[in-house]
């Protein structure tokens, strides 16, 4: 089960990156901001190859703060797949 949804477009380059985040997944503004400055570091060293596409990342459902690493891996991975050619979901 992903914590994440991945949306992305062809897009005017450069792309940009959007988070979605809610208040009802992580209700603490100190988790949101954290898991935000994370994946932010995610699609910096995922640069140049999405650079081409505009990607919305939201979470699904909440996780605790132990899980952000899992969640980051987990968003590596799909930005991966999107710049293989496999898409996102």
């Amino acid at each position: 089960a992903r914590s994440f949804s991945l949306a992305s477009s062809v897009a005017r380059s450069p792309g940009r990156a959007g988070f979605a985040i809610p208040t009802k997944a992580l209700p603490r503004a100190v988790d949101r901001n954290r898991l935000r400055r994370m994946l932010r570091e995610v699609l910096r060293s995922a640069r140049p190859a999405i650079e081409s596409y505009d990607v919305i990342l939201r979470l699904k459902r909440g996780a605790p703060r132990a899980q952000f690493a899992r969640i980051t891996t987990e968003a590596v991975q799909m930005l991966a797949s999107l710049v293989g050619g496999t898409g996102g979901r």
